[in-house]
């Protein structure tokens, strides 16, 4: 099986809001695009903290993490982001850590997308192609 790799474009969700209330110019929008890998064995949605600087998000709590290898570490979860990905979106915390953009199973599950691993892509459930 090979990396599934998806463009993702993550957006400060507080931002949002001041934007739809006229409280702040479009153009302060703080919004961020990557290739992410889909990391079907991570539960989260996991950024780098420097693009969690750079997005302005708020640390919130910190929270003990494990990792495949079966290390521990305590991480920082941010405040919520906007995660538009494949054509559709979703509001998450996330997981401050790593060098990259991973996509783990509760955006999968709030979007209800699923890997096609001969693909490489993820696709709609076509059980609930309407949602």
């Amino acid at each position: 099986m090979g990396a599934v790799r998806v463009n993702v474009k993550l957006i400060n969700a507080i931002d949002r809001k001041l934007v739809n209330r006229g409280l702040l110019s479009p153009n302060l929008l703080r919004s961020y695009e990557a290739e992410a890998l889909v990391d079907t064995g991570s539960s989260s949605l996991v950024i780098p903290m420097d693009v969690a600087e750079y997005l302005g998000l708020k640390m919130v709590e910190r929270q003990m993490v494990t990792y495949a290898d079966g290390r521990e570490e305590i991480v920082s979860l941010t405040g919520y982001v906007i995660l538009y990905i494949s054509g559709f979106d979703t509001v998450q915390t996330a997981l401050a850590t790593g060098n990259q953009v991973l996509i783990g199973q509760t955006v999968l599950e709030d979007l209800d997308l699923l890997v096609d691993c001969k693909n490489h892509r993820l696709i709609p459930n076509s059980v609930n192609p309407e949602i």
